[in-house]
């Protein structure tokens, strides 16, 4: 249960109505979701985040299916319910198979595993890798 009020659609002021409506049109959808009910709490949050989310999940140098895979990945490391079902569902939309969900959920687990082990022991990064990383 939400700890907020969620503004339905048809409670809801002008100014979320606006963002709403450019949610269902971009999403091509006819409902909006609980994330958005919840944060349209504070209209100017809810169409400073619709924005950055529009602009961000665009297509550009990767495509729709690579951004969703990642914003999935940070999810299920985040431990974040909500935003794993919302992205595992626009991976699937853009395209993922159940192949690539599970590669992708094995490469997760491998960098979780691996990033507490460096972490823990504080290995120094070496120099060759700090040079490849740069690009040289």
């Amino acid at each position: 249960m939400a700890l907020v009020k969620l503004i339905e659609y048809a409670d809801a002021g002008p100014e979320v109505r606006a963002v709403y409506d450019d949610i269902m049109k971009t999403r091509n959808v006819d409902w909006i979701n609980n994330f958005w009910k919840a944060i349209a709490n504070d209209p100017k949050t809810l169409k400073r985040t619709w924005e950055s989310v529009k602009e961000v999940m665009t297509p550009g140098a990767l495509d729709a299916r690579t951004k969703e895979l990642i914003y999935l990945a940070v999810s299920v490391t985040n431990n974040c319910e909500y935003c794993i079902v919302s992205h595992m569902a626009g991976a699937r939309k853009a395209g993922a198979t159940d192949a690539m969900l599970a590669e992708l959920m094995a490469v997760v687990g491998m960098a979780n595993e691996t990033n507490r082990l460096v972490n823990g022991w504080r290995v120094e990064v070496d120099e060759k890798l700090q040079k490849a990383a740069r690009g040289g």
